[in-house]
C-alpha cells in the first residue's frame, strides 16, 4: 500500500516536471504576468498587509514580479528558508535582496532569520505545489517542508497554491501528512476549493 502510494506520487511528479520543462520562455513570461495580476487581486480581496510567498525557480509559475510589486506597495512579504529539521524559517523579502541556490536546487532569500513561528502572523500564505486536486488536496515535490509548516499551525490563514492551469487536476495521491489548501492561483484564474478533512 505504502509502495503503491509512493510510486503513484513519483510518477505524477515526473510527468508534471516534464510538462514544466516543455514550457517556452515566452509562455513563462506570460504566465508570470498572469500570476502577478491574479495575486494582486487576491491580496486586495483579503485585505492583506502581510503575506508569505516563495521565490519561484525557473520552471515554476513566476512569483518574483508579484513579490517586487507587493514590496513596492508596502506589503510585508515573508520568504521561506529551509532548515535541517524539515521546518521552515522565514525572512522578510527585500527589494533587490540577495539569494542563494540550495543543494536541492531551490532559490532562497538571504536575510535575518525570524524562526518558524513568524509565519503565524501573515494574512495569507502562497505555497508552491506540483498539483492540486478539485477537493483542495495539495501535492508538493516530496520534501514535506510546507506540509510540516501547515500541519503545525494552530491558526492557519487562507492558503493558496501557485500552479499552472493544467496542474489543477481531478485527484492527487494523498498521504496522512499531506495538507490541503483553500484555493489555487494560476496564470488565468483564482479558484476557491473545498478543503476536505
Amino acid at each position: 500500500m505504502r509502495d503503491a502510494l509512493d510510486n503513484a506520487k513519483r510518477a505524477l511528479r515526473a510527468e508534471l516536471r516534464e510538462r514544466r520543462q516543455l514550457i517556452s520562455e515566452t509562455q513563462r513570461d506570460s504566465a508570470a504576468d498572469g500570476i502577478r495580476v491574479q495575486l494582486a487581486a487576491l491580496l486586495e480581496q483579503h485585505g492583506v498587509r502581510s503575506v508569505s510567498c516563495f521565490l519561484s525557480s525557473p520552471t515554476e509559475p513566476g512569483t518574483r514580479a508579484f513579490i517586487a510589486d507587493a514590496i513596492r506597495r508596502g506589503i510585508r512579504v515573508l520568504l521561506p528558508v529551509m532548515r535541517e529539521d524539515g521546518l521552515l524559517d522565514w525572512t522578510v523579502a527585500q527589494a533587490e535582496g540577495d539569494e542563494i541556490q540550495t543543494p536541492l536546487g531551490v532559490p532562497e532569500a538571504v536575510g535575518e532569520l525570524l524562526g518558524p513561528i513568524a509565519v503565524n502572523d501573515v494574512d495569507l500564505m502562497l505555497v508552491p505545489a506540483a498539483a492540486v486536486d478539485v477537493t483542495g488536496m495539495r501535492m508538493g515535490w516530496g520534501r514535506g517542508f510546507f506540509d510540516k509548516t501547515l500541519g503545525s499551525m494552530d491558526r492557519r490563514p487562507p492558503v493558496y497554491a501557485v500552479i499552472y492551469d493544467s496542474e489543477l487536476v481531478a485527484s492527487v495521491p494523498r498521504d496522512v501528512h499531506d495538507q490541503p489548501v483553500n484555493g489555487v492561483v494560476t496564470p488565468t484564474r483564482t479558484v476557491e476549493l473545498p478543503i476536505r478533512p
